[in-house]
């Protein structure tokens, strides 16, 4: 049986069923500044627009505005964990009520595949991390305009978490009468900017608390971290501030099933609350991140940059909260 394809609805058919002129049309829906339109015209049109089934045409669209209305996030390659999908969906909902799309991708080394930021002629091109100068400089030959950072890490642009997590797990075990502190990290090398970061926060912190020391730091590996539980034994640790819960849950598990006694013997907290925090028996104490709050900023970021705006620096006020729990 013949199949049949739906003609596209495309503004002159808006038109014609009003009797109006394709340029006024042309005009309402593409909310086209600085035309005098009355407020009921433009509401009949937008009526009819929607009961003839009328969708833009986004490449004709972005072709006359000049913008695509895509924000590109150029990711590391990072673990897809609880708190990035968390950050992406809160960022991508915001970006999504103010007309705007977000599309991610991660470049890989050796990649042979066109670059997006080639081929969706963004409006705003944003990263977690800072940008290199020749990253900068292939987006700028591909006529991206906004770049988010725009400061290359060579020249001063670091890694801001907007966190004082590791604050947060210090001063909690401290309260807790612990003395001798070890850092749990992780051995994933996709996350080693993000732990320097965590583990020198934490070690300044232990550094101005007078009668605490850090006697160890070791990163965990996912088949053995009963060899760095027993090195922080060892060093004579009371508490351990792990990188984040997965971590933590490893030396956890490690613990239990060598008899160790927690929190009386070796307290553990985490960062992160994922879901998996307090599923544990004991649960796990940890830092909670505002990660939908960040994940807002970060659209309001591009959401400014789009509109040609300073990048603004009203960053959240509060980002992390201790969650005390069972290991603590």
């Amino acid at each position: 049986m013949p199949t049949t394809t739906q003609k596209r609805v495309t503004a002159a058919d808006v038109a014609r069923s009003l009797g109006l002129s394709r340029a006024t049309v042309g005009f309402v829906l593409n909310d086209t500044p600085g035309q005098k339109i009355s407020d009921a015209t433009r509401e009949r049109v937008i009526e009819e627009a929607k009961r003839l089934g009328y969708r833009a045409n986004s490449a004709a669209r972005a072709l006359a505005s000049g913008r695509s209305r895509i924000v590109l996030l150029v990711m590391p390659d990072w673990p897809l964990d609880h708190n990035l999908r968390t950050n992406l969906d809160e960022a991508s909902l915001a970006l999504d009520e103010a007309g705007y799309s977000l599309v991610t991708m991660t470049p890989h080394a050796g990649g042979t595949a066109q670059p997006l930021w080639e081929t969706l002629s963004p409006d705003v091109v944003m990263g977690l991390t800072p940008f290199t100068r020749d990253q900068i400089a292939r987006f700028r030959a591909a006529g991206v305009e906004h770049i988010v950072p725009e400061t290359a890490v060579e020249d001063g642009s670091a890694l801001d978490e907007l966190s004082d997590g590791p604050v947060l797990q210090v001063r909690h075990l401290v309260a807790q009468g612990r003395t001798r502190l070890a850092y749990a990290g992780s051995a994933d090398p996709r996350v080693s900017d993000l732990l320097d970061l965590r583990r020198s926060t934490a070690r300044e912190e232990i550094a101005r608390t007078p009668g605490v020391e850090l006697v160890a730091s070791s990163d965990v590996e996912a088949a053995d971290a009963a060899r760095a539980l027993a090195s922080f034994l060892e060093a004579g640790a009371d508490g351990v501030v792990a990188y984040n819960d997965d971590i933590a849950a490893r030396l956890l598990r490690a613990a239990l099933r060598s008899g160790i006694a927690v929190p009386e013997q070796l307290a553990i907290i985490g960062h992160d609350d994922a879901p998996i925090a307090e599923l544990l028996v004991p649960a796990l104490s940890t830092v909670r991140i505002d990660i939908k709050g960040l994940g807002r900023y970060f659209a309001q970021m591009a959401l400014t940059a789009a509109a040609g705006a300073p990048v603004p620096t009203n960053r959240p006020f509060t980002t992390a909260e201790l969650v005390a729990r069972e290991t603590s």
